[in-house]
């Protein structure tokens, strides 16, 4: 199955992809969430900076980039949280 998704960026991902938001259509699911950073890595390969910094949220809930699974359904928002910078 596939799930049509909406990936909200924020801060620093903002600058690395030039979009506040996009919609994928298509998205495997489920999919863990180390697939769907890939997925959104092979989308703007500048993403792959914050490799180890980010972290996502689906449907509002945040999931470490890992082998937890998710299960999308059409319309879900994905949001790509970077660190925040310190101050």
């Amino acid at each position: 199955m596939t799930a049509q998704v909406f990936v909200l960026y924020f801060a620093k991902s903002v600058e690395l992809t030039g979009v506040k938001e996009e919609q994928i259509v298509a998205v495997p699911t489920p999919i863990s969430s180390r697939d769907l950073w890939r997925l959104l890595i092979q989308r703007h390969p500048r993403l792959s900076v914050l490799q180890d910094q980010v972290v996502l949220a689906v449907r509002q809930q945040y999931v470490a980039i890992g082998d937890q699974v998710v299960t999308l359904g059409d319309g879900d928002e994905v949001a790509v949280v970077p660190p925040l910078s310190g101050g």
